[in-house]
């Protein structure tokens, strides 16, 4: 399994959106509400945000993380920000912190970002997402031809995997 990250709103402005302007009309208390019993089902912890940050830094930080080796660490750091912390990951500074916890160097990081060493990289995966129609997260393929979007329950993960494994033989 590989990760790769992309942009579920990439016209999301530089500073973030709130969203109750992203959502119109969308209870977000109720919608906090299912996220923090998914979250507990897997004993992660969960604090609701009121905006969404603009990841496209936070993915091409992640993409030089994969390149030193880092890209666990980096991944698991940026994501216990976002969703258990409620901090901005598209700010520069909370990234740099992230790298150096995960034991990148974030001005070499910094540099990469200011160059837009990872413009390239990040742009094909939003392509290929786009390709597969994926407008949520989690976001999964298997063998290039099924996908699953979202937070689905362990049955329809096994379903789609047994369904694999029987056109295989």
């Amino acid at each position: 399994m590989e990760w790769v990250s992309f942009e579920i709103h990439p016209e999301t402005r530089a500073e973030g959106v709130p969203l109750a302007e992203l959502f119109p009309g969308r209870d977000m208390e109720a919608s906090a509400e299912g996220m923090r019993r998914r979250a507990e089902d897997f004993d992660l912890p969960y604090r609701p945000s009121q905006r969404l940050s603009n990841s496209r830094l936070a993915i091409e930080a992640s993409e030089f993380a994969r390149d030193q080796g880092k890209f666990e660490e980096f991944h698991r750091a940026v994501f216990q920000a976002y969703f258990a912390k409620v901090e901005d990951i598209g700010d520069l500074a909370v990234l740099r912190r992230l790298a150096e916890e995960a034991g990148l160097d974030p001005d070499e990081m910094g540099e990469a970002l200011d160059s837009g060493r990872y413009a390239a990289r990040r742009q094909a995966v939003q392509e290929e997402a786009a390709r597969y129609g994926f407008g949520g997260v989690p976001a999964f393929t298997f063998e290039g031809r099924y996908a699953l979007v979202g937070a689905q329950p362990l049955d329809v993960f096994r379903e789609l995997l047994d369904k694999v494994q029987r056109e295989q033989l």
